[in-house]
């Protein structure tokens, strides 16, 4: 009887346990399959929007030497835009459109590719991002190909955090001139504020070191630009209302003091309290 009875859940054994370390292998597969979150788009792309233009002086009737505050600190932040724009609009674009795809994993080298094809100023590119998780973060590599001309340069590549609070990128200048350019730094912190950072690390460049470094806060002057200029060893501050759009700026080297000079609601200059 005993017998039989040892029999028996041996038998039962044989059944069960293979099939619980089946279940276990299952939901080990799934959730190694499961593709990391892409880091957001604002540790990417700083944010040049919320800072008034010029436009926004057409509102009054005040003559144009009333804006010299806020235009210097325009001239300065549109500076930056301009040369990002033209400098990093294929890795922008590349970037941008990963969001519009899914994944694919690839077991044997435990990793995800996203490939797809995009466009930047009429030309169309093939990109292939790949993500690997290591440890608490995700490495990533975006390789980009344009027919006819390179394949598979790796334009930039970087790593965040998987809890999406910060993050960094190192882009390439061009495959005619594979030299690192720029270095992105971004963090998101719990207060919902955030920072995103890019610094010129191009090798021998007299502008190596230059940054320009933008965040949010929870102070009146909710909005902040930081810009360094190496040759001139100048910071350049800017702080404003992003609601309101009054502010003020500071830079050593333009205004000879290290003195706040602000501007009002409407963009003209005024006495800072």
């Amino acid at each position: 009887m005993k017998t039989m009875k040892y029999y028996s859940i041996l038998k039962l054994a044989c059944i069960l346990i293979p099939g619980i370390f089946a279940l276990s292998g299952c939901k080990k597969d799934s959730a190694v399959e499961k593709a990391p979150a892409l880091p957001p788009q604002s540790g990417f792309v700083m944010n040049f929007g919320d800072f008034s233009n010029p436009g926004d002086t057409l509102k009054s009737a005040a003559v144009a030497d009333t804006y010299t505050n806020w235009g210097y600190a325009y001239l300065n932040v549109a500076a930056w835009n301009v040369t990002l724009a033209a400098g990093l609009a294929i890795p922008t674009a590349s970037f941008a459109e990963a969001f519009n795809h899914e994944a694919v994993y690839h077991p044997n080298d435990h990793n995800w590719t996203w490939t797809y094809n995009f466009s930047s100023g009429f030309i169309s590119y093939e990109a292939v991002l790949t993500g690997a998780i290591v440890g608490d973060s995700t490495s990533w590599e975006m390789r980009i190909t344009k027919a006819g001309a390179y394949s598979n340069f790796l334009w930039y590549y970087g790593k965040s955090a998987i809890t999406q609070t910060g993050g960094n990128w190192t882009l390439m200048e061009s495959p005619e001139s594979p030299n690192t350019i720029i270095r992105i730094n971004w963090n998101k912190y719990s207060d919902g504020t955030s920072d995103i950072k890019y610094t010129n690390i191009k090798p021998g460049a007299a502008a190596n070191g230059s940054y320009i470094y933008y965040g949010t806060t929870l102070a009146s002057f909710d909005r902040y630009y930081k810009i360094y200029n190496t040759s001139l060893s100048n910071l350049t501050e800017i702080e404003w209302s992003s609601t309101l759009h009054n502010g003020h700026v500071k830079d050593p080297h333009h205004f000879n003091d290290s003195s706040w000079h602000c501007w009002d609601i409407s963009l003209q200059d005024v006495v800072c309290p």
